[in-house]
C-alpha cells in the first residue's frame, strides 16, 4: 500500500487505491482496502476552493459559449477546455496553462512562465497541443473562460487559423469551465502543495512535465471508471481502427 500510494504522488484515497491494487492483481475488497491505508498511514488528497486567475474583458467581442456545460465529448478532439493557474515560488509568481481533451481526460498542451503574457503562456501550450495532434485541429471545439489571458485577439486568431473553433463561458462563472477548473484543483492539490515550497518557475516547469506524464499515463480517473487517459483514448481508436499520434 505505501509503495504504490507513494508511486502516485501520495494522493489517492480509498477508492482509487482499491481500483489500483486490483489492477495489480490482488483480490481485495474496498473495505479491506481501507483498513489497509489506515495501517500504513496513507490517505488521500483533499482540494481547496478555486481562486481566479484569469482578467477580464468585457469590452472586446469574445467567442460565443459553443459548449454550455455540456463538458462531454463522443471521441478524442472534439472538444478541449483551456484554463489558467498560478503556483506561488521565492521568486515570485508561476503561471500554468492547461489544454485537456474533454473525451479522455488527456492534458494534450501545458505551458509554465514568470508572465501572464500570451505568447508566453497559453499561446505555447495551444501550440503543444497542436503539434501532439499533428497540427490539424479541424473539428476541434476550444472552450475557455472569458478572461482576457487566454482569449485574446492573437490567441483566437491562432485557434481559428489551426482549424479549431473557439469558444468562451460566462464572466467569472467557474461552471463554465468546470473540468478545466477540475484539473487546475487537482494539479495544486496533488502536485504544487504535496511538493512545495517551490522556489522558481522552471522548478515548476520540470515538476509539472513529470506530472502531465504522470497524468496522462498512470493517473486512475473516476470519471473514465477506473482507466487513464492513455488507456481510453487508445481503446477507442483500436475500436474505430483509426491512427494513433504519439508524440510525447
Amino acid at each position: 500500500m505505501r509503495r504504490l500510494h507513494e508511486a502516485n504522488y501520495g494522493v489517492y484515497g480509498v477508492r482509487k487505491m482499491h481500483a489500483l491494487v486490483k489492477r495489480e492483481g490482488w483480490e481485495i475488497g474496498r473495505d479491506q482496502t481501507a483498513r489497509l491505508m489506515r495501517l500504513a498511514e496513507v490517505q488521500g488528497v483533499t482540494r481547496r476552493a478555486k481562486t481566479f486567475t484569469t482578467r477580464s474583458d468585457s469590452a472586446r467581442d469574445l467567442p460565443r459559449d459553443l459548449v454550455n456545460r455540456a463538458f462531454t465529448a463522443v471521441a478524442p478532439r472534439c472538444l478541449w477546455v483551456a484554463d489558467i493557474t498560478y503556483v506561488a515560488t521565492w521568486s515570485g509568481f508561476a503561471y500554468v496553462a492547461f489544454i485537456t481533451d474533454v473525451f479522455a481526460r488527456k492534458i494534450v498542451g501545458w505551458s509554465v512562465a514568470a508572465t501572464l503574457k500570451t505568447e508566453a503562456l497559453p499561446l505555447q501550450a495551444l501550440d503543444m497541443a497542436a503539434w501532439n495532434t499533428g497540427g490539424d485541429l479541424s473539428g476541434v471545439t476550444h472552450h475557455s473562460d472569458h478572461g482576457s489571458n487566454d482569449m485574446s485577439l492573437v490567441y483566437t486568431e491562432r485557434v481559428r487559423e489551426l482549424g479549431a473553433m473557439p469558444s468562451t463561458g460566462t464572466i467569472g462563472d467557474s461552471y463554465d469551465n468546470a473540468l478545466a477548473e477540475t484539473v487546475n484543483g487537482l494539479y495544486k492539490a496533488e502536485l504544487i502543495r504535496k511538493r512545495g515550497p517551490w522556489r522558481t518557475a522552471p522548478e515548476v516547469e520540470l515538476a509539472t512535465l513529470e506530472y502531465v506524464w504522470w497524468w496522462n499515463n498512470q493517473r486512475l480517473h473516476e470519471a473514465l471508471e477506473y482507466r487513464t487517459p492513455v488507456e481510453v483514448e487508445a481503446a477507442y481508436y483500436a475500436e474505430n481502427r483509426q491512427p494513433v499520434i504519439t508524440r510525447v
